[in-house]
């Protein structure tokens, strides 16, 4: 590939990135999936209802949420705008190890920014469930979540959503097809999670701690706090994040019955968290 093809490529990438702003703690990225204001990123990015997009040439948009699921972390938001600059989608299933792969985004304030690596894997990670990853020998930092991984033409072959074993993950682009194509989603606890292992009497255990949790979210109208531990949903314990966002699949009103610990690994504690209507009850 010549110089000037690859600056081609990634100025073309650019004009299909924007800046996603969803809350007051910074910057995240996305990517324009449609010529008529469709734009994708993470769920994890995309939280509430609300956000403010801006494209490669300062114009700045309210979006609307209009769909999300966390259990593979994407949100759909729609602007008021046609004629933008769209991605090019990419059969993740052709991907093969060894091929090269760019993320752009907009990492720690620098709007654009381009990194390039290898591709390692597409296939589930250990600890994450199922669910499968274009693995990819790539540096990513906070504000590339939601941006696009892409090939060495440019098609965009996922959503960079995390780095885990000195890895950067990115949620297929078939896996945002199958998103685009599915019903819709409210599987939102409106939580920040991080795994960890814990001692009980019965031996270790797996738990999600909570680190942060949204105003006016489930979560938040349920009266979990952060620091506390969810262990398990309906009466089953979890092994992995999956589990929870299996847990949370589903649309329309309904009760998820979580359990968790507050102050101590052995007083097991039980909330209903009320699901699809931003209603909490506790039990």
């Amino acid at each position: 590939m010549a110089a000037q093809d690859f600056g081609e490529i990634a100025e073309r990438l650019r004009r299909s990135t924007v800046v996603v702003r969803a809350d007051r703690r910074g910057s995240a990225s996305g990517v324009i999936w449609s010529a008529e204001g469709l734009i994708l990123t993470n769920a994890h990015v995309a939280r509430g209802e609300r956000a403010v997009v801006e494209l490669w040439d300062s114009r700045s948009f309210d979006a609307r949420v209009i769909a999300r699921d966390p259990r593979r972390d994407l949100a759909a938001l729609c602007v008021p705008a046609s004629g933008l600059a769209a991605a090019t989608p990419a059969d993740s299933a052709r991907l093969r190890p060894g091929e090269l792969a760019i993320a752009i985004g907009n990492p720690l304030g620098f709007v654009g920014a381009l990194t390039t690596g290898v591709v390692h894997a597409v296939g589930p990670v250990p600890g994450l469930g199922a669910r499968r990853w274009v693995q990819a020998a790539i540096r990513l930092a906070p504000g590339n979540s939601g941006g696009p991984l892409a090939d060495a033409r440019g098609h965009v072959i996922g959503i960079n959503t995390m780095v885990a074993g000195g890895l950067a993950l990115a949620v297929p682009a078939n896996s945002v097809a199958q998103f685009l194509s599915s019903g819709p989603s409210d599987a939102w606890l409106g939580v920040s999670l991080r795994p960890v292992r814990i001692t009980r009497a019965g031996g270790a255990a797996f738990g999600l701690l909570v680190l942060e949790v949204v105003p006016g979210s489930p979560a938040a109208n349920a009266s979990l706090l952060p620091a506390d531990i969810l262990i398990g949903a309906d009466g089953r314990a979890f092994a992995s994040l999956e589990d929870l966002s299996v847990a949370l699949e589903g649309s329309g009103p309904r009760l998820l019955r979580l359990q968790f610990l507050r102050g101590g690994y052995e007083n097991v504690r039980r909330v209903a968290v009320r699901l699809g209507d931003q209603k909490a009850a506790a039990a």
